[in-house]
């Protein structure tokens, strides 16, 4: 088992910040339109349409799941919400 570095029950401080897996230039301040081109930009070119609406919606349901500022987590939540729904629009059938 591995030793807590800190308080008991508490995150250490070195893994208390999100560490997204790709870059992407999502912010918080774009346009939805220019937000969402930027993730699906991020995504595999060599996956189905489909599987790249979900791939970009992880990415960014990933951050609202960890942030703590209401409007980053609000338009992520979107965002994600947006990829989900056309994804089940392109799912393999």
């Amino acid at each position: 088992m591995t030793e807590d570095k800190g308080k008991p029950g508490r995150t250490p401080e070195g893994e208390k910040f999100f560490k997204p897996k790709k870059r992407t230039g999502w912010e918080k301040t774009l346009e939805p339109a220019t937000r969402r081109s930027k993730l699906l930009n991020a995504t595999d070119k060599n996956k189905s349409m489909h599987d790249r609406y979900v791939e970009a919606g992880r990415m960014i349901q990933e951050l609202s799941n960890v942030t703590t500022d209401v409007e980053t987590k609000t338009r992520a939540k979107e965002d994600a919400n947006w990829f989900f729904e056309k994804a089940k629009e392109t799912q393999k059938k």
